[in-house]
């Protein structure tokens, strides 16, 4: 496939991941949960749809109100979640922290090696993955070529209080975000 004007047949990366649009049966609390979460404010909002944002661009994510109950088995094929990174470990905690004070827990809490990972699932069941990098690019590239990430290429489980109290405790961040293989 050639691109008009560039002469090639590459395919182009995109500068950004722009937005996702997600169908919600639980339209309102789906928005609220969104803003909650991420601190998202509403761009526009009518009875069908929702815009929201959490920075400069025109909307990062929009709801659109689903009008018939759809067949939610997670086995058949679909969105599966979408992932979030932040700046550094005590990022991801302090989120953490604020949201369970908001009655919002994550569903699954996964050290995968290359990032540390809890995933939350808003009142539709959408799962969101709110991760820090545990390695870099290079790092990365050669744990997942490995037999330890062969052996388990999903991670394992933790504690996010755990590791809130040893991070509290002045356990450093290389220290908690070390991979440890399920015995």
């Amino acid at each position: 496939m050639t691109t008009a004007g560039n002469g090639t047949d590459t395919a182009i990366a995109p500068a950004k991941l722009a937005h996702i649009v997600i169908r919600s049966h639980h339209f309102d609390e789906s928005i609220a949960w969104w803003t909650t979460v991420f601190g998202m404010t509403e761009r526009h909002r009518n009875e069908f749809i929702a815009f929201l944002t959490y920075d400069d661009e025109h909307h990062r994510l929009a709801i659109v109100r689903a009008r018939e109950e759809a067949d939610r088995d997670r086995k058949k094929a679909g969105f599966e979640h979408v992932a979030f990174t932040y700046g550094s470990l005590d990022q991801l905690l302090a989120t953490y922290e604020r949201l369970k004070a908001e009655g919002i827990t994550p569903v699954a809490p996964i050290n995968h090696g290359m990032t540390l990972s809890m995933y939350y699932a808003d009142p539709d069941g959408h799962q969101v993955e709110l991760q820090v990098d545990s390695m870099d690019n290079d790092e990365a590239e050669a744990f997942m070529a490995s037999d330890v990430f062969a052996a388990n290429p999903i991670g394992v489980r933790f504690d996010p209080d755990d590791l809130v109290a040893r991070r509290a405790a002045g356990e450093s961040i290389e220290s908690l975000l070390t991979y440890v293989p399920a015995a």
